[in-house]
């Protein structure tokens, strides 16, 4: 089978790789879309050099597929089903993966299967709402970063009770989403002073709760300028650096409450992704919006050219893979 392997930092190519062969407790499934993560890109720009090559099937996490073959006797997987995987080791990016059947979740018929994907990465925020250092309801709530990230944060927090969501980003067409999912102010922190935009909305206060969704060294270091003492700062984005400059003077000043999260794969059962499944299939949330370019399998170096500069009005970047 034709995969993906990323070989070297800003380098991935195409590689010829044994399809899996069944073993019990596992679905075989046929990859029929993907999109990018933000993880994906960090396996492709910014790992730590000693971790390169990745093996066949990097980088892609985020896919639904045809079950072709299973061996778990009970579970209700069955072949033909169209169903949604979480990956491990962002190794789907490949015609074909072997799942464990915990893994696997049958997917509605009622949306287009590249909507009901966004479930996994819907799932991951729903996961992470849980585990916030406070509650956010009547709070304002700062989040960094509006790609599909962010734009789930939005969403969740409105829906949790936060009584502002700022939605900050330096990309025009990045800001003219948030809206669409509750924001109820939006900055370009490019354009003005962040920190001044927020005390004026707030009347004289910075955020009670940042959310950090990008993981630029920027916006790492602007999160805590943003929260106000003795606040809530989440940092959610995965890093695109190992080491940083870090002003702890300034940080350690603010007396914050900090909690870095990320995934959901120890999530019991599922059960984030299966809710994130349910808002998506009932149409609570419309996640077309947010699906901005899709490529052919055949054009991923491209694909990953475009998640990675973020060019072309790209949120989310879908890929198709033959039929």
């Amino acid at each position: 089978m034709r995969a993906v392997q990323v070989m070297a930092p800003g380098r991935a190519e195409f590689v010829e790789t044994p399809i899996p062969e069944l073993i019990p407790g596992h679905a075989l499934i046929r990859t029929r879309r993907l999109s990018l993560c933000g993880s994906d890109i960090f396996m492709l720009h910014y790992a730590p050099p000693e971790m390169y090559p990745f093996p066949p099937g990097t980088s892609g996490h985020e896919m639904v597929g045809v079950v072709e073959s299973v061996d778990a006797p009970g579970s209700g997987i069955e072949p033909g089903m169209m169903v949604l995987s979480l990956v491990m080791g962002n190794r789907a990016m490949a015609e074909y993966y072997l799942a464990p059947v915990e893994h696997v979740i049958p997917l509605p018929k009622n949306k287009p299967i590249e909507e009901l994907m966004q479930a996994q990465q819907l799932g991951t925020i729903i996961y992470a709402s849980k585990h916030l250092p406070g509650p956010v309801i009547g709070k304002t709530v700062a989040v960094i970063g509006q790609g599909s990230v962010g734009l789930w944060w939005v969403w969740m927090l409105r829906r949790m009770g936060a009584r502002r969501v700022i939605a900050l980003d330096v990309l025009p067409h990045r800001l003219m989403l948030p809206k669409r999912y509750g924001a109820t102010h939006t900055i370009n922190n490019r354009e003005v002073d962040p920190q001044e935009a927020i005390r004026a909305i707030t009347g004289g206060e910075l955020a009670d709760v940042v959310i950090e969704a990008a993981g630029e060294i920027e916006t790492i270091n602007l999160a805590y300028t943003l929260v106000r003492q003795h606040g809530d700062l989440v940092y959610f984005g995965i890093p695109h650096a190992m080491e940083m400059n870090f002003n702890f003077g300034e940080f350690f000043r603010k007396f914050p409450r900090v909690k870095a999260i990320s995934g959901a794969m120890s999530d019991p059962g599922q059960a984030v992704t299966h809710q994130a499944l349910e808002y998506i299939a009932s149409g609570e949330i419309d996640v077309s919006h947010i699906l901005t370019h899709t490529f052919s399998f055949d054009q991923v170096m491209d694909a990953y050219e475009v998640a990675y500069t973020r060019d072309e009005g790209s949120v989310k970047v879908v890929i198709e893979m033959p039929e």
